[in-house]
């Protein structure tokens, strides 16, 4: 999906605070104000906070900082450490008063001003936020000036609030940014000729187009009545494959009533859109924690944004905050079009957690409740796999296979992860063919190549067509550890053991703690005569923890050498070149 503008022209303008010390995109984890002097208090708890705040664990870091501003109260590190943790948790009524704090002091803080702006929009203070980003307490030249066009539409002066969104429009690099708050202020007022005229065509710099300008420009169309044309905008801009939100969309585009223009209704929602965009800008280039403070305002001011409460658990997710992920994915309401995206998400999330019997009934809660969308079908397997119910993740991935078109580029990957469920279920005829019509789709994907390659190999079955396989798949991705190691194992398998040596030196090198790897390159070396080299790749193996079976036959190598367990295997002895005893 291209964006409505490239992010890259300003950035830099974005991020420069007022009077803030963050500057660039790889914006603090922890406070940007320093810490007064040296010697600090309870440098204890200071040192926890920053700990906490450096894992992303907003809580503890909450708490520490709590403890450390007890008894140092005026620091201002501990201040904007403790609003970062609180807007992150989005319990802006415990930021709001300790960013108060911050302002009281004389500190400059781009986090602290946000909390306070948010505030003010959240009680509609207009004049409040107009009066503050007047005095220099703002967040940064963009936020700054969309959100005083916003606040001045709030206060009931259309005419100055488009001057100011002109405003913005004027200056470098912002144009496109100021153009479409415009369009959404024109449309919030019942202007939809005004509004399209703008979305219809954003001007110099705007490239191509956002996800949400497509919508606000379908929904202003319909207003319009032109729900015909609306659907035209929807399908060129998301093609025939759609999420259920844009899906849900064209459907109501289908009767003859005009659909509500509701992207923004309020000034309120218009603040909100602001700090939303710049997060989804954001998102892009920059660290999570960042992010997360524009996508916590924009989920505060707006909780009826699905977008933004998405995009905060997705960031929240990546911080490896399940918990809170998962309470932001779940406000998501059910009647909501996002609601399938959102469970998905939160399976997502449940799933890394280590939480798969939630996990597992979520997803076959919306299994039952949205039995005709193949993604959702194709989750509930991936669900039941890591469940360890490998039969039933192969009906689920059936029932996924018989929903996609035929031309649906998703379903190679669906018969690629059946066909390893299949493999695990050793039916290896039902594991080929699903491999095989993957490959049909998409005759490249090195993976696909890689793991039918590789199981040919461990059969010993069609070894030069595994080679041809395994050697496309290592041409597309030549550093990829495991695939580079398949192309060692299957020369060995063909007796060039020469051959496999340089292939699974550099497989060991790119995955030097994988006990397969490493036991690979014994085998080899053992082959060829390199006997103590062999003993110390087998010692290396078991330091990595292989799996019982592995270590079991690693141990039996070594004590009795690597053809003397591959006679018991009835596998014919390697060539060695020494005697093995040494």
């Amino acid at each position: 999906m291209k964006r409505l503008i490239s992010t890259g022209a300003i950035l830099a303008g974005i991020l420069m605070a007022a009077g803030a010390a963050a500057q660039d995109t790889q914006a603090p984890a922890t406070p940007a104000i320093a810490v007064t002097g040296t010697d600090t208090p309870d440098a204890g708890a200071y040192l926890a906070a920053r700990n906490a705040a450096g894992r992303s664990d907003y809580a503890a870091a909450a708490n520490w900082y709590d403890q450390a501003r007890v008894i140092d109260p005026g620091n201002p590190a501990l201040l904007e450490g403790s609003v970062i943790a609180y807007l992150a948790m989005a319990q802006i009524d415990d930021a709001k008063p300790i960013a108060q704090e911050l302002r009281n002091g004389g500190f400059g803080s781009q986090v602290g001003n946000m909390v306070l702006i948010a505030d003010a929009a959240r009680r509609d203070d207009w004049a409040g936020i107009v009066a503050d980003i007047d005095a220099g307490q703002g967040v940064s030249p963009l936020f700054d000036g969309l959100t005083k066009a916003w606040a001045t539409l709030g206060l009931g002066n259309m005419t100055e609030a488009l001057a100011a969104f002109d405003a913005v429009i004027a200056t470098d690099g912002m144009a496109p940014y100021g153009r479409f708050h415009k369009a959404l202020a024109l449309a919030s007022v019942g202007d939809y000729e005004g509004a399209d005229a703008i979305l219809a065509d954003p001007g110099p710099g705007a490239t191509a187009f956002s996800p949400r300008a497509v919508i606000a420009r379908a929904q202003v169309l319909s207003q319009m009545g032109r729900n015909a044309d609306a659907i035209a905008t929807l399908d060129a801009a998301f093609g025939a494959t759609m999420d259920p939100q844009i899906a849900d969309l064209r459907m109501r585009l289908e009767g003859d009533s005009p659909i509500p223009f509701d992207i923004v209704t309020s000034p309120r929602d218009g603040v909100a859109e602001v700090a939303f965009m710049i997060a989804s800008l954001l998102a892009v280039e920059t660290r999570e924690d960042y992010t997360l403070q524009y996508a916590r305002v924009a989920q505060l001011l707006a909780p009826q944004n699905a977008d933004a409460a998405m995009l905060s658990a997705a960031l929240l997710q990546n911080l490896d905050q399940y918990d809170l992920a998962s309470a932001a994915f779940a406000q998501v309401p059910q009647d909501a079009p996002a609601f399938v995206n959102a469970e998905l998400g939160r399976i997502d999330t449940l799933r890394k957690s280590g939480d798969t019997a939630v996990a597992t009934e979520v997803a076959q809660s919306l299994a039952r409740t949205h039995p005709d969308l193949p993604f959702v079908q194709s989750k509930l397997g991936d669900v039941l796999r890591d469940a360890g119910d490998l039969t039933g993740a192969v009906t689920a991935y059936s029932a996924a296979l018989d929903l996609y078109p035929d031309a649906d580029p998703n379903r190679w990957v669906v018969l690629y992860t059946r066909g390893v469920v299949h493999h695990d279920l050793d039916q290896w005829t039902a594991a080929e063919s699903d491999f095989r019509a993957a490959l049909a789709l998409n005759p490249d994907q090195p993976q696909v190549l890689n793991y039918l390659g590789y199981s040919l190999v461990e059969r010993g079955e069609k070894l030069d067509e595994a080679l041809g396989m395994i050697e496309r798949a290592v041409a597309d991705q030549p550093d990829n550890g495991a695939i580079v190691d398949s192309l060692g194992w299957v020369y060995f398998q063909l007796g060039r053991y020469e051959d496999a040596i340089d292939p699974m030196e550099k497989a060991a090198s790119l995955e030097a703690t994988d006990a397969v790897v490493n036991d690979h390159l014994g085998d080899a070396y053992w082959a060829v005569g390199r006997v103590r080299e062999a003993r110390f790749q087998w010692q290396r193996s078991l330091s990595f923890d292989p799996e019982p079976e592995l270590a079991a036959r690693i141990r039996a190598k070594l004590d009795r050498g690597l053809d003397a367990v591959r006679s018991d295997e009835g596998l014919a002895p390697t060539r060695v070149a020494a005697d093995p005893a040494q």
